[in-house]
């Protein structure tokens, strides 16, 4: 899967140096949930869980429909613990 990394991703790995690319790039390629974002239709939530980090859950948002696909953001979403 080809995928462009935006400057908003790029600066939020940097910041959250806990974020290995090769999750991200697991979790967009196999996600575990799919969803459309709830403001912007454009936009795709994909998360997955990342049992080599305490079971925490990676939430990918990227904009599917461009080729490359975009990263808009990365993040472990407290909100989603033990829900997968």
């Amino acid at each position: 899967m080809t995928y462009e990394l935006t400057a908003h991703t790029r600066e939020s790995l940097r910041k959250r140096a806990n974020i290995r690319l090769e999750w991200l790039e697991r979790v967009m390629e196999q996600p575990q949930f799919v969803y459309p974002d709830p403001m912007d239709p454009e936009l795709e939530h994909r998360v997955g869980k990342i049992d080599e980090f305490e079971g925490r859950v990676l939430r990918v948002i990227v904009i599917p429909n461009t080729d490359p696909i975009r990263v808009i953001t990365a993040f472990f979403d407290l909100s989603m613990r033990d829900k997968l």
